[in-house]
């Protein structure tokens, strides 16, 4: 008993210098109180893997909410779910005995570091034994890794004779992981990642339990989140569970926080420059913006990892990969003298960088070194697309009440954003927020309380600006920002921050009274249009709207469809007389269902017209976008026609993607294929490759609305024999859009408001 109360003294002291480098799933105070209530003294060994690895114990604390939820809504006995939840917790608790080279390594993994992460998963298993009596917890934690269609080397259980809870947390933890910035790869949309879920449908993951994930609502597991959190610290007594061990969680309050502290935050995070801090142990404890920019890896992703050279693989002046010996940073720290070099390091996309790399060592009073810090400055002669982008932003027409942009000087911009981000293969983002009810404080406080209303929500928005964004107010109570390089999560993210800021603001005018906004939140993809990009963001703030306002929706599937053969290069077009067709067969991993709602999506924000719906024949005719101002360059009507067929897969192949299956056994799984055609209406002689670049231009729109790609060849006959197709009718499927603009549509239910 001394021993034991000795070691968890050890792990609460080890949590009590935790700096929060990882973000919280809640409130840190309340995921440490979730952890204790859940776990008990098991908490011990979840303190041990946050002070390894804070970036997995956030995973699985969010892992073990959305499961407790799931399992909640499919009706599960309170002991079922007490058996999953604890193994959600720690299933990752091998991730203890993985090193940290392997950790915090950015690029692909060698087969023998592969080899070391899979065996942690043996280790989480081992771990567990030596402390849980519970059967079910460790044949759940054993058997997350195995795959449904038994094809996983080491386990012998395939298909339903795994037991439901492994299921259950392999397909949550997938979906996490994927929407989650790693070091070696960023976060993908949800739309991405519950394509990736269903394209390995059959393989990795239960069919039907993804099938049941889809409905379950993975893009407000926000939301469910909470409310099973509630539920634990509701139902759950941490009397009994921890009657021996009491679980002190380290409890940082922002209050307390030194203002100078917070000014010094603000100045690194809003540099252009790189700014590296590093530890007398090569802990890295500061990341700015500028290093996010530069490298694209996100701070989150590399809090508290060892520093290496290897991690922005720098070379020096000829071009030679700089070994540990020669890392500016570890000479600094030896011989406490600066240093500046000029470096090339690999920046986002894969791109070398000239930086000039200036590393400062950190010496305490009694000169001690402590760390280092490292400015990484763009030596390159390119000017950056951030600080075009913020010099249109400076010439911008401001809105005089709110001093932001106005709505005239946004459309000017927006085009032009979104043909440079197209162009550089950079992601950038849309947010467009209206405040709730907003005529009821018109109506009821005045016009004064609603210009303050509208103030604050400015001043809010101005203030989640990074270098190169834009913010706008489009018209009366709604704005619109655009996100430089900020892809569709770190958008929710900052848009849900906003959301909740406003929410706790008093209002003096309205009697000390709170007001809340509902957010739409969309990322530029492929075969976007300026026009085509805000009418996605529109349909995203009207579900917030439809779905009880004060949220965050995001939809669309970003501009990093890993996969897709959307490319003009890759498109088979042929030409008949006057007329140019492009064709494609294309083929979603989603059933029919899904594809039909991503169908209606491209449909309402192209303002296509529906022409006719026969059987699994749907036709329809489109106004292709102008993308450039010549006068001549007129706008093209085209007809697409789709016919759609759903197919039974057994027995596919390797499944492209972050989660690559090497072969599957016999196991079902649904998706959706798909004919495309694209003519133009009317035959034009003149400037037909422009006419056929345009239908190019509408087919890759197609594809990344429907996160599809070209269908693979056959390897031969045979293989007609594991698929089976269905002919659906679409006419019970697919509506014809509304009659209302989505802009059209906002204005409705603002006055219904």
């Amino acid at each position: 008993m001394s021993e034991l109360g000795k070691l968890l003294g050890e792990l609460e002291t080890a949590a009590d210098t935790d700096t929060g480098d990882a973000p919280p799933v809640i409130d840190r105070a309340i995921d440490n109180q979730l952890v204790q209530v859940r776990l008990g003294i098991a908490a011990s060994l979840f303190v041990s893997l946050r002070c390894k690895d804070a970036a997995a114990a956030a995973h699985g604390l969010r892992v073990a909410l959305s499961c407790s939820a799931w399992a909640s809504k499919m009706g599960f006995s309170r002991e079922q779910r007490d058996t999953i939840e604890v193994a959600a917790l720690l299933h990752d608790i091998g991730v203890i005995g993985v090193p940290d080279r392997i950790l915090t390594k950015p690029g692909a993994l060698d087969s023998d570091e592969a080899d070391t992460v899979d065996r942690s998963r043996q280790m989480s298993l081992e771990i567990l034994r030596a402390s849980c009596v519970e059967p079910v917890i460790l044949d759940i934690v054993g058997n997350v890794p195995a795959w449904y269609d038994g094809s996983r080397k080491g386990f012998s259980l395939r298909g339903d004779q795994l037991p439901l809870g492994a299921r259950i947390i392999a397909v949550v933890e997938a979906f996490d992981s994927l929407t989650t910035d790693r070091v070696y790869r960023s976060a993908v949309s949800y739309e991405r990642a519950m394509s990736e879920l269903f394209r390995c449908a059959g393989t990795q993951f239960d069919p039907k339990l993804v099938e049941q994930f889809s409905q379950f609502g993975p893009a407000d597991l926000p939301g469910v989140r909470m409310e099973a959190a509630r539920e634990w610290l509701a139902a759950l007594d941490p009397e009994s569970v921890n009657s021996y061990w009491k679980f002190n969680a380290s409890r940082t309050s922002a209050a307390s926080r030194n203002p100078a502290e917070f000014f010094r935050a603000r100045l690194l995070d809003n540099m252009n420059d790189a700014v590296i801090f590093v530890d007398a142990g090569l802990q890295i404890i500061m990341w700015n913006r500028g290093a996010e920019r530069l490298t694209g890896i996100s701070g989150q992703s590399v809090a508290q990892r060892r520093w290496s050279a290897s991690l922005l693989d720098l070379r020096d002046e000829k071009n030679r990969t700089v070994d540990r010996e020669e890392c500016p940073v570890t000479c600094v720290m030896a011989s406490g003298t600066q240093s500046l070099r000029r470096l090339s390091v690999r920046g986002r996309g894969g791109k070398d960088v000239r930086v000039d790399m200036h590393t400062i060592p950190v010496v305490g009073d009694d000169g001690k070194i402590l760390g280092a810090t490292v400015l990484l400055h763009d030596a390159s002669q390119e000017i950056t697309l951030e600080q075009r982008c913020q010099s249109l932003y400076e010439k911008a027409t401001k809105d005089p009440m709110t001093e932001v942009a106005n709505r005239a000087e946004f459309d000017r911009v927006h085009e032009t954003f979104v043909a440079t981000h197209l162009q550089q293969q950079l992601p950038c983002s849309l947010v467009i927020c209206d405040l709730d009810r907003f005529k009821l404080v018109n109506d009821t406080y005045g016009h004064q309380a609603g210009d303050d209303v509208i103030k604050s929500l400015a001043s809010l928005l101005k203030g989640s600006c990074r270098s190169g964004d834009m913010v706008a107010r489009y018209g009366g109570e709604e704005f619109v920002m655009l996100y430089a390089d900020c892809d569709n999560l770190a958008a929710t993210r900052r848009a849900d921050e906003v959301r909740e800021a406003l929410s706790q603001i008093e209002q003096s005018r309205m009697e000390d009274r709170c007001i809340t906004a509902s957010f739409g939140v969309t990322e530029i993809q492929p075969g976007d249009s300026s026009e085509t990009m805000l009418r996605r963001a529109d349909r995203a703030l009207l579900m917030a709207k439809a779905t009880g306002r004060n949220r965050v929706v995001q939809l669309g599937s970003g501009s990093c469809v890993q996969g897709s053969s959307s490319s003009a290069a890759s498109l088979r077009a042929r030409k008949t007389g006057p007329k140019s067709v492009v064709q494609q067969c294309l083929v979603t991993p989603v059933p029919m269902r899904i594809a039909v709602e991503k169908l209606r999506g491209f449909v309402a924000d192209h303002q296509a017209r529906i022409v006719g719906v026969e059987g699994n024949v749907v036709r329809m005719d489109i106004r292709q976008i102008r993308r450039t101002r010549r006068r001549n360059d007129r706008p093209v009507i085209f007809r697409l026609e789709l016919r759609f067929e759903e197919e039974l897969i057994q027995g596919e192949g390797p499944l492209p993607g972050p989660l690559e299956s090497e072969h599957s056994a016999g196991q079902c799984a649904s998706r959706t294929k798909i004919h495309v055609s694209v003519t133009p209406k009317k035959s034009r002689n003149r400037r037909h490759s422009d006419i056929l670049g345009k239908a190019r231009d509408v087919l890759t729109s197609f594809c990344s609305y429907l996160v599809a790609s070209e269908e693979a060849p056959r390897q031969d006959d045979d293989e007609q024999e594991d698929h089976q197709v269905f002919m659906p009718s679409l006419e019970t499927m697919l509506k014809p859009p509304p009659k209302n603009s989505p802009k059209e549509n906002v204005e409705t239910q603002n006055r219904e408001d």
